[in-house]
This record gives C-alpha cells, sequence and structure tokens, in this order.
C-alpha cells in the first residue's frame, strides 16, 4: 500500500503527522484541564499517558513504512519530531519572551527551531529505516527501534545533552515502568518504539490483507507483560528523616531586583531557616539569588552559626565564586561540627542561561534575562552526609541525567540514600514544565530506587517515594513550607549498576548490534545478490 504524494493529500499527511506529533507531546503530560463531565476519560492535566504515545508513534511507523522514498521518510519524521518537541518544551517562549523581553515572533521563532535542529536526529532515523528496513514486520520493527533508541541518545548526549520529553517519560505509570530498574528511561524509550512499531505493522499487514505476516508483529504486546516476569530489584530502608522544603514563590520579574524580589527572598528564606524546627531544610536553587560577600552584612555568618550546633542541618541554594574567579550554580550544606560548609557545585550547565555556546553571544543580548558563564562543578561530588543518610544534589534540569548520577553509585556502600533537586522554575510561568520537572524526578525515583525531594522557587515542590509516588507536594505559586517524612534506601538496582561502570554504550551497542546486520541483508544489497 502506498499513500498518495498529490499536494492536496500531501498537505492532510502534513497536518496529520502534525497532530500525531503534538499527541505525543500531550502525552508525557496531559495538557488540559477537562471539566467533571469529562472525568470518565481519565485525562487527569499532567498525567503521563502511555497508550496515547503509543498509538501517537505508530501512526508515525505507518507514514514511514508507505512513503514512497527515504526522502519522504525524513521530512515525515522532522514534522512529526518537531511538533512532538515544539509541544513538549513550548515553555521555553515564556522565559525568552515575557522574562527575557524577546519579541514574540523571535521568541516562537526560536523555540521552532530548537524543535527542528533537534528533530534532525529522528529525521535521519526515519530516512534510514524507509531505506533500512527488512520486509520481514518483527525484523522492521527491531530496526525502527534502534534507530529510534540511536536518535534519543543523540538528542540526550550530543552537545551538552537536551533529552526532555523521551518518550520513556510517558511510561512512568504504564506496564513497561516495572522495566526502569532494569534499563532506565532509554531502555525503555527502546521498548516503547519496538511496541508503537509492532502495532503499526501488524496493522498495515492487516489492512493489505497479509494475515501470516500481522500476527507476528502483535506478539510484540507480549513484552507489556515482561515486568511482572522479573524479580524485585528494590534494596532495603535507611530509616527516615524529618524535611523540610521552602518554595518562596519570588516573582521571577521580581528575582533579581533588589528593592523588590532579593530584598523578599532574603527576608523570607533568612526568617524560614532561622526559625523552622526540621532536622534538614532545603531551599530551592538560587534561593538566596546574591554571592555570600554581596549578601547584607552578618546574613552568612548567621546562616553558618544557625546551624553549628544542634541537631539541625540546612542546603541552601545559592551562587558562589568571585567576579575574578569566576561563579558556580551551587547549594551550600551547613550541619554542626563541620569544619567548612558542605558544597555542591552544578556540573551540567543550561546552555544560554548557564553558558553561551559559540557564535551565539549575539542571541542572548536581545534578552534582558541575567545570563553569564558559570564553571562547571566536578563529577561525581561527595553527598550530604546527615542523621544516617548520604544525600545527593542535582539543580535544576541535571536531573535529567541519569547517567551522570549513576557515578554516585559505583561503590554500593557510598551510594546515595537519597536524592534531591533545587530548581527554580518559575522561568516558565504556570505551564507544563512543572508537570514534566516532577514526571522527570519521578522516573529518577524508580530507576534508582531512591526517594526524591523537590524543592522548587514556584512549584512543583514534593516528596517522591522510592516507588514513584507524591506523598507530600506544596500547592504551586505559593510560599510554602512543606513538611514531610522520607525514607532513605540502600542497595543498587541492576540500572544504577551497569549504568556506573559502563554508561550508556550498551545500549548504543544493542541498538548497533540491532542494525548491523539489517544493513548487511538490506532489500536492495539482497537484489543485487550481494
Amino acid at each position: 500500500m502506498a499513500l498518495s504524494n498529490r499536494p492536496v493529500a500531501g498537505l492532510g499527511l502534513s497536518l496529520a503527522l502534525l497532530l500525531a506529533g503534538a499527541l505525543q507531546a500531550a502525552s508525557l503530560a496531559w495538557p488540559v484541564d477537562l471539566p467533571p463531565s469529562l472525568a470518565w476519560l481519565g485525562l487527569v492535566q499532567g498525567q503521563a499517558l502511555w497508550l496515547l504515545q503509543s498509538l501517537a508513534l505508530a501512526s508515525l511507523v505507518v507514514f514511514l513504512r508507505t512513503s514512497a522514498s527515504w526522502r519522504v521518510a525524513a521530512w515525515r519524521g522532522w514534522l512529526f519530531v518537531t511538533a512532538w518537541l515544539a509541544g513538549t518544551f513550548g515553555w521555553l517562549f515564556t522565559s525568552m519572551h515575557t522574562f527575557g523581553g524577546l519579541a514574540a515572533p523571535l521568541a516562537v521563532l526560536a523555540v521552532i527551531t530548537l524543535a527542528g535542529l533537534l528533530a534532525l536526529y529522528y529525521a535521519a532515523a526515519a530516512g534510514v529505516f524507509r531505506w533500512l528496513a527488512p520486509n520481514h514486520p518483527v525484523w522492521a520493527a527491531l530496526v525502527f527501534a534502534a534507530l529510534w533508541l540511536l536518535a534519543e541518545l543523540a538528542r540526550g548526549v550530543l552537545w551538552t545533552g537536551f533529552g526532555w520529553g523521551a518518550i520513556g517519560y510517558a511510561h512512568l505509570s504504564g506496564p513497561l515502568a516495572g522495566l526502569l530498574p532494569w534499563v532506565g528511561l532509554y531502555g525503555v524509550s527502546f521498548v516503547a518504539a519496538l511496541l508503537a512499531a509492532g502495532l503499526a505493522l501488524g496493522w498495515l499487514a492487516a489492512l493489505g490483507a497479509r494475515w501470516g505476516e500481522a500476527w507476528r508483529p502483535v506478539l510484540l504486546l507480549g513484552l507489556l507483560f515482561l515486568p511482572s516476569w522479573l524479580p524485585d530489584p528494590q534494596g532495603g530502608s535507611a530509616g527516615t528523616l524529618d524535611v523540610t522544603l521552602l518554595q518562596g514563590n519570588i516573582p521571577q520579574n521580581e528575582k533579581f531586583d533588589s528593592a523588590t524580589g532579593v530584598l523578599r527572598a532574603l527576608t523570607w528564606y533568612g526568617e524560614q531557616l532561622q526559625q523552622n524546627r526540621s532536622p534538614l531544610i532545603i531551599t530551592p536553587e538560587t534561593a538566596l539569588p546574591l554571592l555570600p560577600e554581596q549578601l547584607p552584612d552578618g546574613y552568612w555568618q548567621a546562616l553558618q552559626q544557625r546551624f553549628a550546633v544542634g541537631d539541625q542541618a540546612a542546603l541552601v541554594g545559592v551562587p558562589l565564586g568571585s567576579f575574578s574567579a569566576g561563579y558556580t550554580n551551587s547549594v551550600v550544606g551547613f550541619k554542626p561540627g563541620q569544619a567548612a560548609p558542605w558544597q555542591y557545585d552544578k556540573h551540567h550547565l543550561v546552555p544560554f542561561g548557564e553558558f553561551i555556546p559559540p557564535f551565539f553571544r549575539w542571541f542572548t543580548d536581545l534578552m534582558a534575562i541575567p545570563l553569564g558563564d558559570f564553571n562547571r562543578g566536578a563529577l561525581p561530588q561527595p553527598s550530604f552526609d546527615w542523621q544516617g543518610q548520604r544525600l545527593a544534589a542535582t539543580i535544576c534540569y541535571e536531573n535529567l541525567f541519569s547517567e551522570e548520577l549513576a557515578k554516585q553509585f559505583l561503590d554500593k556502600a557510598s551510594a546515595p540514600t537519597i536524592l534531591f533537586n533545587v530548581s527554580n522554575l518559575g522561568w516558565f510561568g504556570d505551564s507544563l514544565a512543572m508537570d514534566q520537572h516532577l514526571q522527570i524526578a519521578r522516573l529518577r525515583a524508580l530507576e534508582f530506587d531512591r526517594p526524591f525531594l523537590l524543592a522548587t522557587n514556584t512549584g512543583r515542590t514534593a516528596i517522591v517515594d522510592h516507588r514513584a509516588r507524591i506523598t507530600h507536594a506544596a500547592t504551586p505559586h505559593t510560599a510554602t513550607a512543606l513538611h514531610g517524612t522520607v525514607q532513605g534506601r540502600t542497595g543498587v538496582t541492576p540500572y544504577a549498576g551497569w549504568l556506573a561502570r559502563w554508561g550508556l554504550w550498551p545500549l548504543l551497542l544493542l541498538a548497533l548490534g540491532l542494525l548491523l546486520p539489517a544493513w548487511w541483508m538490506r532489500p536492495d544489497r539482497m537484489k543485487l545478490g550481494l
């Protein structure tokens, strides 16, 4: 079967591809708060929808398999993925336009351009799939999954990586979630792509009345039951810790204004840190938006003295450094009996936000955001030890990169018992960025069998247990001190074990191992008798 390439049909197909890509974006965190009368649909705002993701990607496979050439397939893949990625991180518009002062048309263009550039990985995968995929539907599904995996890895690793919105996040609450402690996000993305391709190729075979072929790829649906066949890889309890997560809700348009946001932050967080009686208090990223030497006289010293004795500790987000040596985006830990404060410096910096890529100074100069070139922290860095727990830090979108976090699990005896992230999502307003950030933390909790603490400026501040359940959550856009108890965990999941030793290489070798035989047996080569 071949779909028409006439202009009218081509326009319809392009719109269908854009719609399918938008639905895949929606599957990561449902964007619409539906009225109560539609509650029977089960579509809850912010929820991940694994079935919608599978169907959206299956539609792409149908379009690729029926493309007239590899060039047409590449174009179709690019359209689908551009819509998916633009829909996934469209909230970047808010940071660039609302808070950065970039003209709305330029901000829209910037989001689409970023999505389009990242979509080139997938366009290449789509073109190669059309050229390389064998006729056997199961083998073709494996080839598609391998190519999709390569594209996901390239997007998540190359040029510092930006894997936000990988399809594995849609399966956080689905039947494949049980695979996360074994193969992680990208492994689940591979299986999800395999399932979508199996659905599509089985449907195409049935549509063509090729019943002998139709049932084979459908057998891949058995992978949905794979997690139930695997043993539970969980470790043990490391005891509990009472914590308070602070959410100051400092308006982003005032955050760096010395007369408004800075004064408000120093006052509110200062009072909370002085008066709260929890064993551990955690603030968001840059809760104190000034270098220690810029703080009011005695402010920094008072914090150190506050936690120098007693049975309380604090983790405070603050920039460190100097005008001459440069700056770091950091978390400082105060606790009794330490010679010097514990310090974590952000390693994985945000392009354009914390470092300016070569040749792009002109772009950042168009915005009124206080940007700069920060220094990178080392990798790995020691955990913060407190009351029998080892807390591993990430800042902002660093919790995307499980391959970096896994380095702290190389030694089982010193592996973290609790993960925490401090962020400021105020840059993105009241958008899906908050829901997606929470989904990322929940997925990391399953990968590593660890609870995850999220302390944010505007939301979503939350405590997530090692089963990815949200046990405590603060109301977004309110100044809140969220109190709760978290249970630390011991042990190392299979995924954390092999990722700490070998990184993402096993997944890369899996993809290449599937593609090399397909390349050797590709249809054009077989026709030539080679």
